[in-house]
């Protein structure tokens, strides 16, 4: 089952993301993570086959893996939700996770490893990356030299704006901004290497953190397709921006159409979404070893 929205009758909706629907249980809340797909902050009108189901089970493959950092995950498997959620099976198997309530932080915690992207861009105009002096001379996609943190605010809708770390200070307090500096680039750096082991390099990625009973847990999603850059190791070569496991093929796809990046988004060609829906397959499968739960 495709799906673009979620609604369970009778489970209060708290929040609806880019991608996720989010449900109140009480003491828990419920995350969906829906088959939406968004490019140039438009959310399309059609479903990517699979990929929220790629996004929940490859998060909770890392929440598990990384030990070393709390984080918000209760339950994924559907035979241990409760008898509320009994009904939705067919909505909820494979692609939610039950977890615990945490108040967000305001700031998105971003790490890059590779210069690419918005940090390419900066980096030719400034020789910084969000204001980290680099050496001069370096090719896009080349490996930085050491990783880099560079918080950006929170945005629904529109884009999120870098901010130093001084503003970061300012936003979550020292105390807790070191924190999720530190582990931002612990997780980053060892997911980059469990994925270099499949053939994966994480060029870049995002994290977010909340707070419960005043201690710092990892939430949301954690290094997927969505919230990182995956490149296939085996095409990547420094001076060019490599094919990523991502939707980026999307983006490639509606930089031909005459689109002026504003709602409504148009739709997508058949083959267009059976080879993006592929490459979130095959990202999780590489990664984990692993198929799909429940799709």
């Amino acid at each position: 089952m495709d799906i673009l929205t979620c609604d369970l009758l009778g489970i209060p909706k708290v929040r609806t993301g880019k991608v996720r629907e989010i449900f109140d249980l009480g003491d828990s809340l419920l995350f969906v993570t829906t088959d939406r797909i968004s490019a140039f902050d438009c959310i399309l009108p059609v479903p990517i086959p699979a990929k929220g189901a790629v996004l929940n089970q490859l998060s909770a493959f890392w929440f598990e893996k990384f030990d070393f950092v709390q984080n918000h995950l209760l339950a994924i498997d559907f035979a241990d939700y409760p008898e509320s959620l009994k009904p939705f099976e067919a909505q909820l198997s494979g692609r939610s996770m039950i977890v615990k309530k945490a108040q967000p932080l305001a700031v998105e915690c971003v790490v890059r490893g590779y210069l690419v992207g918005s940090g390419w861009k900066d980096y030719q105009k400034t020789g910084k990356v969000c204001g980290h002096t680099l050496p001069a001379g370096m090719q896009q996609a080349e490996r930085l030299p050491q990783t880099l943190f560079t918080p950006s605010t929170k945005a629904d809708v529109g884009h999120d704006m870098n901010i130093d770390w001084e503003e970061c200070c300012k936003i979550v307090g020292e105390k807790v901004a070191t924190q999720i500096r530190d582990l931002s680039i612990r997780i980053y750096e060892a997911g980059r290497a469990f994925a270099a082991e499949r053939g994966i390099i994480v060029a870049d990625t995002k994290f977010e953190f909340g707070l419960l009973d005043g201690e710092v847990i990892l939430i949301d999603e954690c290094l997927t397709p969505d919230s990182s850059r995956f490149w296939p190791a085996d095409e990547y070569a420094v001076g060019s921006n490599p094919p990523s496991f991502d939707k980026q093929f999307v983006r490639d796809y509606l930089e031909t159409l005459d689109w002026d990046k504003t709602p409504p988004a148009p739709s997508l060609p058949a083959d267009v979404i059976a080879k993006t829906s592929k490459k979130y397959r095959d990202a999780y499968k590489l990664i984990t070893g692993s198929d799909l739960k429940g799709v």
